[in-house]
């Protein structure tokens, strides 16, 4: 009865979309109300991730089957967003009321009708993607468009791959087995002490970013380890700064978070925070030259906050590995080309033959073209030679391969100042965010 109740609610109650070029200066404004559920956060924050937009402050406040969400957001090119056609879609997918259909607790696998979803995980290595694609090529898939993460000795992929010669989704029960059992193979290598999946899955069930995240997750990669713990220890200046403490007078755990600021870093950390089933009830995000601040005030959906030490630690691991997953580590190199059968085996064969250990990359096809971004360092996870770049790149096509930009800069300092922990604690004693000169009144 309570479900059907929250329906109707929801059908009588739909969301309500602003957005506003004319209030600031620099930003374009998104102001959503709608009726709370488990979720709706996440909602919107993909919505604005999936049109690549930047947001450089939000404000976000929910009370009791309500919520309002303010964001400031900007194009790539750090402007207000003017194209309308960005502007209808944000407006239609928010307005729809349509949430995320439920993903399964287990990575599952059936082909869709144009293509074959792979999903991996399994000990990062130096060559690792370069086995995965030539095994992938051997057995005559091609790769049309992935994501690799890797994180704490630990790598996750979604795949995309269509039959080479039909151009369709792999669909043969005994063509699939041998594709598992392979990659499988590749990716336990000699260590047969660690775990490693290969599934197929059901395209369009989740977003692709949150899936890595549930399958990182899954892995436990946000556990400490060896030689990523003494990384952590001599990079600390430039690791993500997360706290979690009680705020007693109103029933809340209180998250902070300082970071330094990248596109895509408020969707990584609600996606998380929602699929440890924690609800933010209220929340602050700040972007200053080169670093994000944010503040949650959350409980779990059974309505307590963080009740122990032990899980108290555990949610601070989880948003650290969060943020850190798709940090930008390494070189990044730009690959754009006609795409043909194969050519992702060759490019990774040679980064593996000059000793480049991918970090990341994001493989992506369209209208015959290959467009692919790998973020790279050497074995021993240092900077890569210049002159082993010029070489790879004299050996692919200089104008085939470009060299992006240096991700890894030295870490800059906090604005003088800034203090973390309570940013948002005024939002309690002026509940209206006109108060906050955020927005305007739209009554």
């Amino acid at each position: 009865m309570d479900d059907e109740y929250t329906k109707f609610v929801r059908r009588m109650n739909p969301p309500r979309v602003v957005i506003d070029n004319d209030s600031c200066e620099d930003a374009t404004i998104i102001q959503v109300d709608s009726v709370n559920k488990h979720g709706s956060l996440l909602d919107v924050v993909q919505v604005v991730a999936d049109v690549n937009l930047v947001i450089t402050k939000a404000y976000i406040s929910s009370d009791g089957v309500w919520f309002m969400d303010v964001f400031n957001v900007i194009d790539r090119d750090g402007k207000k967003i003017r194209d309308k056609d960005i502007i209808n879609y944000i407006q239609i997918r928010l307005e729809s009321n349509a949430s995320f259909v439920p993903s399964t607790d287990s990575v599952g696998v059936t082909p869709s009708e144009e293509h074959t979803l792979i999903e991996l995980s399994g000990t990062d290595r130096t060559g690792l993607l370069s086995e995965v694609c030539a095994v992938l090529a051997d057995l005559h898939c091609n790769v049309v468009n992935a994501e690799i993460w890797t994180h704490n000795a630990r790598a996750a992929a979604v795949v995309h791959v269509t039959d080479d010669t039909t151009g369709c989704a792999i669909k043969d029960p005994n063509r699939l087995a041998s594709i598992k059992e392979l990659l499988c193979n590749v990716l336990r290598g000699n260590n047969e002490s660690k775990a490693a999946k290969m599934t197929l899955a059901t395209s369009g069930v989740t977003n692709r970013d949150r899936r890595l995240h549930q399958i990182m997750f899954a892995d436990r990669d946000y556990e400490r380890v060896g030689r990523a713990e003494l990384r952590r220890v001599e990079d600390k200046g430039s690791r993500p700064q997360v706290t979690a403490f009680d705020c007693s007078q109103k029933y809340y755990t209180v998250i902070t978070m300082k970071a330094k600021d990248r596109p895509k870093l408020l969707f990584d950390i609600i996606c998380t925070l929602t699929d440890m089933q924690y609800v933010v009830f209220h929340g602050m995000v700040n972007t200053g030259m080169t670093e994000a601040y944010q503040e949650f005030y959350i409980r779990h959906v059974d309505g307590v906050p963080i009740s122990s030490e032990a899980e108290r630690e555990r949610v601070v691991q989880c948003l650290e590995a969060a943020i850190e997953r798709r940090a930008s580590e390494g070189l990044e190199l730009q690959l754009c080309t006609d795409d043909r059968v194969g050519l992702l085996s060759d490019i990774t064969r040679i980064f593996r033959e000059n000793s480049l250990s991918i970090k990341r990359a994001e493989i992506s096809t369209k209208g015959g073209k290959a467009l692919d971004t790998f973020y790279v360092t050497d074995v021993t996870g240092n900077p890569v030679d210049p002159k082993m770049i010029d070489s790879i790149r004299r050996e692919i096509g200089q104008t085939i391969l470009q060299v992006k930009c240096n991700s890894t800069p030295p870490p800059s300092k906090s604005p003088e100042g800034t203090k973390m922990g309570y940013l948002f604690d005024n939002l309690f004693k002026a509940r209206n965010f006109q108060n906050l000169k955020l927005i305007r009144s739209y009554s």
